[in-house]
């Protein structure tokens, strides 16, 4: 059975119908406007019509950021778009016209996560925790085979996960979160800091930025990074050790085969990824006594979302 998977972002949507063996057989991308969420809704609506004209499909899984029911139904929480407690799944089904489709809505991390498990770098293994390193800090956890999406739904919110007591300040309220050291925004408010006070160290970036410290971006930190930058290469370094620390704990918990690292900074490849297996080997509790875990890249890029949403539907 063919099914859809919808990957939902603040100003896009990407929708794909997806075979049962993992392959995207047909894609479309929306812009959206993030501060209406009757835009977005119409959106995933008009995207799934769009493949349904053409494609036989039986379920459709919508992947979206934030914190989602236990129902597979509501979006409680998203702090990227305007929902809050949102019926997301019956809006799309009523928008489509088809109750006899099954539709799910399930987290965006987990299901990039699932799809990594299923079909990407973590194949065949049954215990995986997958991190994807973009603007904040997401995760998904896989154990014995299944998602954990723990007793409200709202499991492996994993970037706040405390590291650093009374450490940076997190949007979500608290201090000293994970995400606060090991994210895109926390590798950039690292380079602002030293750019702003030791202009002398951050030459290339300022380059690449046009001169303006605050145009610095964690794009511009990885490119100066591949070409031997010194500075750049220690900003990413240590977002890789910090990836490994917390890892270490988090091993200790739940014992996986696999850390998966997905998002926009797993793009650094070993730049952030020997620091983490360096450090992660360092703080495992007794290292050297039991199996250690694998750290490795996601293979399935922005296609993870939809892949992923996509088979949890059939579920």
């Amino acid at each position: 059975m063919h099914a859809i998977g919808v990957d939902i972002g603040g100003t896009k949507i990407a929708a794909g119908v997806v075979s049962p063996e993992g392959e995207i057989l047909a894609k479309v991308v929306l812009r959206t406007d993030p501060t209406d969420a009757g835009t977005v809704d119409a959106g995933i609506v008009e995207a799934c019509s769009t493949l349904m004209a053409d494609h036989a499909v039986g379920a459709i899984g919508l992947a979206a950021p934030g914190f989602i029911g236990q129902d597979r139904a509501t979006v409680m929480f998203c702090p990227n778009l305007p929902w809050r407690d949102h019926p997301l799944r019956d809006a799309v089904l009523a928008g489509l016209g088809t109750p006899d489709v099954h539709v799910v809505v399930e987290n965006d991390a987990n299901a990039a996560g699932w799809a990594e498990s299923r079909f990407g770098i973590a194949r065949g293994l049954d215990d995986v925790v997958t991190l994807t390193l973009g603007t904040g800090l997401g995760g998904a956890v896989i154990s014995g085979g299944h998602l954990v999406r723990g007793a409200w739904g709202v499991a492996a919110e994993i970037g706040h996960l405390r590291v650093v007591p009374e450490g940076h300040h997190c949007g979500c309220g608290q201090n000293g979160c994970w995400e606060q050291y090991v994210s895109g925004s926390a590798l950039v408010r690292e380079a602002h800091g030293v750019a702003a006070t030791r202009p002398d160290r951050a030459v290339r970036l300022l380059e690449l930025a046009g001169g303006k410290w605050r145009r610095i971006t964690g794009q511009h930190v990885t490119t100066a990074a591949t070409e031997g930058d010194e500075l750049s290469i220690e900003l990413l370094a240590s977002v890789g050790r910090w990836v490994g620390e917390g890892a270490a704990s988090v091993a200790a918990l739940l014992d996986p085969a696999m850390f998966v690292v997905g998002g926009g900074l797993s793009g650094a490849g070993d730049l952030v990824l020997g620091p983490a297996r360096v450090a992660f080997s360092r703080r495992l509790s007794a290292g050297g006594y039991r199996p250690t875990a694998r750290i490795e890249v996601a293979s399935m890029g922005n296609d993870a979302g939809i892949v992923g949403a996509a088979d949890l539907a059939r579920l």
